[in-house]
C-alpha cells in the first residue's frame, strides 16, 4: 500500500483554510492524502486554533482517513511534506488596510495587489516566501511549493530567480472563476468551458473561450459589455465595458483589468468607499469576524456559505485540483503561475507567467502562445519590469530601487507622487520591513 500524502499549510488559521479541506475531502478518491499539517504564528493562534478544529469536524463528517495537525513550528511541518501550500499574510488585513487608504490619500488606486498597494505587500511578503523556500530546500526538498498568496505572480518569480526551490507554481482563482463566469452566462456545466489563458498573474487575458470544443469568444465579448453581465469579483466593482473597445481588443479581460482600462472610474468609486468605511480591506475585516464567529460553532462541520462573500472561491477546485491532477499525471489544461521557457514571447525566458498549461506529473508545461496581441503586448511589458524592478528593492531594502519600482508602475502618475506615497508607506509599514530600516541603520552609522 503506496504511502498517503504529507500537505502543509502556512498560514492556516486563515478563513480560506476550510475551502482547502473541502477540496481534500471532495479529492479523497484521487489524491490520497493522511496528513494535513495547518501551521500559523503566534499573532495567529487563535484562528489557527478555531479553523483546525472546523477543519477536524469536516473531516470527521465527510467520514476520510485524514489526521489534522495544529502548530506554529512551520519547520517541524515541513519535514518530509509533498505538497506546501502558502496563504500568508504579513501584517494581516490591518497592513491591507494601508495599502489601500495611504495611495488614495494621494490620489492614487489603493488595492492589495495592483499599483503603491502590490508592491508593499510584495515588500512584506517575499522575504518570508524566500524563508520558507530555503527552509523547503533543507527539509523537503522533493516537495512542490503551491503559492496562492498575492501578489502571486512576483511571489512566484521571487522564488524563482532567489531560490534552489524550481518546484513552484503560483495559483489564482481568477481564471476559474472567469471559467465559471462564462458557464453562468451560457448556462452551462463549468465542465464544459475552456479558456485559453496568457499575461501575468492579474493581467491575464482569455485569447479564446470555447464552450464543448467551440469558440464562443465574440459572444462574450458581447454580453459582457453589460455591467450586470460581467464576469467579476467579491473585491472588485463591476463596470460593464465600451462595445466598441472589447470588439477592438478581440480579447476576454479578467476583472483587474478595471484597474488600468478604467483608472480613473475606479479610483472615484473607491474614494467614495473609503469615506462610508468601506475599503475593501475594511469589509473583508468586518466578513472575517462574522466567519470566525460561524466556525466556533461546535455543530458546524461543513465549508459555510457565507465564504464565498470573502472573495476566495473556488480556491479547492483551483488548489486541489492543481495537486490532483499532478498526482495523478492527469494532463488535463489549467491556467497557473510558472516559469515562461519561450511560451509567450517578449517576457523574458526564466520570468513567471500565467498561462494555459498541461498538467503534469512533472509539473505544468506552458502551451505554445508565441506573441501577445500589439494591443496589450506593452502593457505586459510594463507590469512584468516593474515585478522585476519590485522584487529587486523588497530583497535588497534600497530605497532609490523602490522608489523606481513604484515610478514606473503605470498606476502611479509621477515620481513625485510616488516618492509621497513610498516615504508614507515604509513608515506605515516599518515593523514588517526590516530590510529597508535595518540597511539605512547601517547607512547612517558609516556615514
Amino acid at each position: 500500500m503506496s504511502k498517503g500524502l504529507k500537505i502543509v499549510t502556512i498560514g492556516g488559521g486563515s478563513s480560506y483554510t476550510p475551502e482547502l479541506i473541502e477540496g481534500f475531502i471532495k479529492y479523497h478518491e484521487e489524491l490520497p492524502v493522511s496528513e494535513i499539517w495547518l501551521v500559523d504564528i503566534e499573532a495567529g493562534k487563535e484562528k489557527l486554533e478555531i479553523v483546525g478544529n472546523l477543519a477536524r469536524r469536516m473531516i470527521e463528517k465527510a467520514g476520510v482517513n485524514i489526521e489534522v495537525h495544529l502548530t506554529l513550528d512551520r519547520k517541524e511541518a515541513l519535514k518530509g511534506a509533498d505538497y506546501v501550500t502558502t496563504q500568508l499574510r504579513v501584517g494581516q488585513l490591518a497592513a491591507r488596510a494601508l495599502d489601500e487608504k495611504i495611495p488614495l490619500k494621494h490620489g492614487v488606486i489603493g488595492q492589495e495587489t495592483n499599483g503603491p498597494g502590490g508592491l508593499f505587500k510584495a515588500f512584506r511578503t517575499i522575504p518570508v516566501i524566500l524563508d520558507i523556500a530555503h527552509e523547503m530546500e533543507e527539509l523537503c526538498p522533493e516537495a512542490w511549493l503551491i503559492n496562492f498568496t498575492n501578489p502571486a505572480g512576483m511571489v512566484t518569480e521571487a522564488v524563482l530567480r532567489h531560490s534552489n526551490i524550481s518546484k513552484i507554481i503560483g495559483l489564482c482563482n481568477v481564471p476559474i472563476g472567469m471559467e465559471r463566469g462564462v458557464a453562468d452566462l451560457m448556462d452551462v456545466e463549468p465542465s464544459r468551458v475552456r479558456i485559453d489563458f496568457a499575461g501575468l498573474n492579474h493581467m491575464v487575458y482569455g485569447l479564446d473561450v470555447f464552450v464543448d470544443g467551440e469558440s464562443v469568444k465574440n459572444q462574450i465579448i458581447h454580453l459582457i459589455t453589460d455591467p450586470a453581465k460581467a464576469v467579476t469579483m467579491k473585491n472588485i466593482h463591476a463596470m460593464g465595458w465600451e462595445p466598441e473597445f472589447l470588439r477592438a481588443l478581440n480579447l476576454f479581460p479578467c476583472p483587474y483589468h478595471n484597474y488600468y482600462y478604467k483608472t480613473g472610474d475606479v479610483l472615484a468609486q473607491e474614494l467614495k468607499d473609503a469615506e462610508k468605511g468601506e475599503t475593501r480591506a475594511e469589509v473583508v475585516q468586518r466578513l472575517e469576524a462574522g466567519l470566525f464567529e460561524l466556525y466556533k460553532d461546535q455543530d458546524l462541520a461543513v465549508k459555510p456559505p457565507q465564504l464565498e462573500e470573502r472573495g476566495g472561491a473556488y480556491y479547492s477546485d483551483a488548489a486541489v485540483r492543481l495537486i490532483c491532477s499532478m498526482h495523478t499525471d492527469k494532463r488535463d489544461i489549467q491556467a497557473v503561475n510558472t516559469v515562461n521557457h519561450g511560451a509567450i514571447e517578449g517576457i523574458p525566458y526564466g520570468s513567471a507567467i500565467e498561462t494555459s498549461c498541461v498538467i503534469t506529473k512533472d509539473g505544468p508545461k506552458p502551451i505554445n502562445v508565441g506573441e501577445l496581441p500589439v494591443a496589450v503586448r506593452g502593457l505586459i511589458q510594463q507590469i512584468k519590469s516593474f515585478e522585476r524592478v519590485a522584487i529587486e528593492a523588497a530583497i535588497s531594502g534600497d530605497y532609490d530601487t523602490a522608489l523606481l519600482a513604484m515610478t514606473i508602475n503605470p498606476l502611479v502618475p509621477s515620481d513625485r507622487v510616488a516618492k509621497l506615497i513610498l516615504d508614507e508607506m515604509l513608515e506605515a509599514h516599518k515593523d514588517y520591513l526590516p530590510q529597508f530600516f535595518e540597511k539605512k541603520e547601517l547607512q547612517d552609522n558609516l556615514s
